[in-house]
């Protein structure tokens, strides 16, 4: 979905700064020295205006929260909402991400959540997809022993790709559905705002968590 222009971004961006990583790379290996402690961190890929992110941070303040967001006037709502919460145990950072390993060291992570990620339907654009092979191998490098990924999609077709690269990946499946929403799973409490409209409308939402 395109996105509004926001007036003054930058400097709207300057103001709701408290939790913005500036240069996240700086950070690889040391993400602890940034929260201040050694608890486990979990990471979003594509947060949006962070519904998702701000529930699962709210939830478990021992545990750390990063989220990324390639969209900069998308991930000033995500701010806005951190600030106003006072989120200390949540960053964000504004990239479009290709490898993990230019921000974190290897077992850096305890768990990847992927929510409502592009679909790239078009068949030549499949390597674009976030759970093309070996992204997930790349996520594997940088999660810990007993790391995980999540990933939820309304996008049927979509879902059927994942579940075949992540068997040809050899990584494990230990939670799967095709309608997350009627299942006991812990990952239903915690929605993005896309996942609250798709289940409004009665469209089934995909879920599948694998190490």
């Amino acid at each position: 979905m395109r996105q509004r222009n926001i007036k003054n971004l930058d400097e709207k961006l300057r103001q709701n700064s408290q939790f913005l990583v500036e240069d996240p790379a700086q950070h690889k290996g040391k993400w602890a020295r940034v929260f201040g402690n050694d608890n486990p961190i979990y990471l979003e890929i594509g947060c949006g205006k962070g519904q998702f992110i701000m529930k699962r941070a709210a939830s478990c303040p021992s545990a750390n929260y990063i989220a990324i967001e390639g969209q900069s006037n998308v991930a000033l709502r995500a701010l806005e909402k951190a600030q106003a919460e006072g989120m200390e145990n949540l960053r964000i950072f504004i990239a479009y991400v290709h490898d993990l390993e230019d921000y974190f060291e290897a077992g850096e992570l305890a768990g990847i959540y992927l929510n409502f990620s592009d679909p790239w339907p078009k068949a030549r654009h499949f390597k674009r997809r976030l759970t093309y092979r070996q992204r997930l191998l790349n996520y594997k490098k940088v999660l810990g022993r007993d790391g995980f990924v999540e990933f939820k999609t309304d996008n049927d077709g979509l879902f059927e790709f994942s579940l075949e690269e992540i068997q040809e990946a050899g990584l494990e499946i230990t939670e799967a559905t095709g309608d997350l929403h009627s299942e006991e799973y812990e990952s239903k409490d915690f929605t993005t705002e896309y996942e609250d409209r798709f289940s409004k409308a009665g469209k089934n939402i995909n879920y599948v968590k694998f190490k």
